[in-house]
């Protein structure tokens, strides 16, 4: 029975990734917003729903290594592996601005995360410095909106306007969709996992990580599918920097996250992950199919590390 819900979560995965790229276009089309900014935003709240889920459930349990070893593994997953696999499918552009100002708050994050863990904790007081350093995030990318809204406008007037109702039905469906997929694979590829007795620090960074990392990768496939880089990247990225400021940060608001040394040695990798991924999204701007194949294989090669350590 674990199997069969395992599958019926990849077929709403897809399908509902399917549907709320469309949507989420759409609305940057009504809005008159770039997709970058949506991607972002609305796209990569939406696909980072299981994470928060699964990590404020953890901690508030008292499960420290699920709930901050789902968010390190996954967002080494949506480094690598979402980007990587994206890349793969058609090289992905690097819009100025993610180049400018994400990729670098990526690094910043991952870094400030890092600090917080010397200690091997993440107190109220560092959680409400996330918080506020993601109401501050969101208020530039808010300021950039405003600034793009001329020159998107410009862009949709040659475009046929999407219809409001169709479109937001399409998002709300499609979310829903990701949310109880991403759900479905998270509960029964854990069963599945804790029956072959693997550790719950190991289950965080691997099965639960890529398990609600999975809305991430589905969406971002789509959309570089259809070609659109915007939703692709900004997606990965912005799930990336909701995951710690917003998660990480509302979790340990609500009672402190305490770190294994392992869990340490993995956000230092995360940084590592986050430059390189600055780099390759840097050069020529755009990440190549050969860069994309690159970082999956530092994944895999990620992945034999944790389980053999």
């Amino acid at each position: 029975m674990m199997y069969l819900l395992l599958l019926l979560g990849f077929v709403l995965l897809i399908k509902g990734a399917d549907l709320f790229v469309d949507g989420s276009a759409s609305i940057a089309a009504l809005l008159k917003i770039p997709s970058l900014i949506i991607g972002l935003t609305i796209v990569a709240m939406g696909t980072s729903a299981p994470e928060a889920a699964v990590s404020i459930t953890a901690g508030l349990a008292g499960n420290s290594d699920i709930s901050l070893g789902n968010i390190v593994g996954s967002n080494i997953f949506n480094l690598l592996m979402v980007i990587g696999i994206s890349a793969l499918i058609r090289p992905v552009e690097t819009a100025p601005e993610i180049k400018r100002r994400d990729l670098w708050w990526n690094v910043f994050v991952s870094i400030a995360l890092l600090v917080t863990l010397f200690d091997r904790k993440i107190s109220f007081l560092e959680g409400l410095i996330f918080l506020a350093l993601m109401a501050f995030y969101l208020f530039l990318l808010i300021r950039n909106a405003k600034k793009n809204t001329a020159s998107a406008a410009v862009a949709a007037a040659s475009l046929e306007r999407p219809a409001v109702f169709p479109s937001i039905l399409r998002v709300l469906t499609g979310l829903t969709a990701v949310i109880l997929g991403g759900n479905l694979v998270v509960k029964n590829a854990s069963l599945i996992a804790a029956s072959l007795g693997m550790s719950d620090t190991l289950i965080g960074l691997t099965i639960v990580a890529i398990g609600t990392s999975l809305p991430e990768l589905a969406t971002s496939i789509v959309a570089a599918k259809k070609g659109d880089s915007g939703i692709a990247l900004g997606n990965a990225v912005g799930s990336c920097l909701f995951n710690i400021l917003f998660i990480l940060g509302a979790s340990s608001v609500l009672t402190p996250i305490h770190a294994s040394t392992e869990l340490f040695l993995d956000t230092a990798i995360l940084i590592f992950v986050s430059i390189i991924i600055l780099i390759f999204a840097g050069s020529r701007s755009k990440t190549s199919r050969m860069e994309g194949a690159f970082c999956i294989l530092i994944y895999l090669c990620y992945t034999a590390y944790i389980i053999l350590r």
